[in-house]
C-alpha cells in the first residue's frame, strides 16, 4: 500500500506527545537516513550542519536551496517513515525566498521544515514562518512547521532575561504559523519546565551529553528530542581518529566498531 505525503504528516504530527517525546537522531545523507531508519527511529530529521558539511559546504545558510533540496528528495525516497528537513533560515534572501524552499521541501516529500532565528531580528523569522504557511497553504499540504529559537544557543541577550525573552519570540512564532517549537541549548531541567508549561505547541529541545535522558526530558513536558548535529561530529570523529591511527602508530584498533559490510550494503540495496 502507498502512503501519501499527507498520511505520513498526519503520522509525524501524532508522534509530537509528552511524556513520551518523539526521538530524532537526524540524518545529513541517505545512508545515515537508512540506518537510523533500521535502528527503529518513528522518522527522520536532518541535520542542516551535517547536510552542509557533507556537501563541502559550512553550516550557516552557505549552502544552495538547489542542492538542500536534492538531498531531502534523496532521502525521502530512500527511507518509509516521515522526514523533516531543518532548512537553516529558510535558504532565502527573504520571506518570499523562504516560501519558494518550502514548496520545493513539499514537492520532495518531506512532512516538516525546521527554520531557525539565529541572529535575525525575531520579527524577520515571524515573517518567514509566515510565508512558509501559506506556502503550504497553497500547496493544499500539511507541514509541520517548526520555529528554532536560538537565545540560549548562541547565548543571545541578558542572562537574566533570556527565558523571558525566548518565551516571548516563542509566542510571536506561533502566533505566525508555527506547529512546534525548538529551543536547542537548553539542559536545565527548571528552564525546560518553564518552557513547555508556557508554550502551547509542541516543545522541542536538543540534547547530548549530560542532558537529561528521554524519559526525564519526556516528564518534563517535552514533546520532541533532536540531537542535532551530533550523530554526524561523532560519525566524522571516528574518521578523524581511524586516520590519525593509521598515519601514526599504524594500527587500525578504531575501526573495530564499525557496521558489518554486508549489512550496510543491504540497507542501500532494498
Amino acid at each position: 500500500m502507498t502512503t501519501t505525503q499527507s498520511d505520513k504528516a498526519r503520522l509525524f504530527r501524532s508522534l509530537h506527545i509528552p511524556p513520551v517525546p518523539l526521538p530524532l537522531a537526524n540524518a545529513w545523507d541517505v545512508a545515515s537516513a537508512r540506518v537510523i531508519e533500521a535502528a527503529g527511529a518513528p522518522a527522520i530529521a536532518t541535520t542542516s550542519a551535517g547536510v552542509a558539511w557533507s556537501l563541502g559546504s559550512p553550516d550557516g545558510d552557505v549552502l544552495s536551496r538547489d542542492r538542500a533540496l536534492d538531498l531531502i528528495a534523496r532521502i525521502v525516497a530512500a527511507v518509509a517513515v516521515p522526514v523533516t528537513a531543518d532548512i537553516e533560515g529558510g535558504y532565502g534572501n527573504d520571506a518570499a525566498g523562504v516560501a519558494e524552499t518550502v514548496s520545493g521541501v513539499l514537492a520532495a516529500g518531506a512532512v516538516g521544515v525546521n527554520i531557525e532565528d539565529g541572529t535575525r531580528p525575531p520579527a524577520e523569522l515571524a515573517a518567514r514562518l509566515a510565508a512558509a504557511r501559506q506556502s503550504a497553504d497553497r500547496a493544499g499540504a500539511d507541514l509541520f512547521l517548526n520555529a528554532r529559537i536560538d537565545t540560549f544557543l548562541f547565548g543571545l541577550g541578558d542572562p537574566d532575561t533570556r527565558l523571558k525573552e525566548t518565551l516571548a519570540r516563542a509566542h510571536m512564532y506561533v502566533d505566525a504559523g508555527a506547529d512546534g517549537v525548538f529551543v536547542p541549548g537548553v539542559t536545565d531541567t527548571a528552564t525546560i519546565a518553564a518552557l513547555a508549561r508556557d508554550i502551547s505547541v509542541p516543545l522541542n529541545v536538543m540534547a547530548g551529553p549530560g542532558a537529561p535522558t528521554v524519559a526525564e526530558l519526556g516528564a518534563l513536558g517535552v514533546a520532541r528530542i533532536s540531537l542535532g548535529s551530533g550523530v554526524a561530529q561523532a560519525a566524522y570523529a571516528v574518521a578523524r581518529r581511524a586516520a590519525q591511527k593509521l598515519f601514526g602508530t599504524g594500527d587500525y584498533d578504531s575501526l573495530a566498531q564499525g557496521i558489518a559490510f554486508p549489512e550496510l550494503n543491504a540497507l542501500l540495496s532494498e
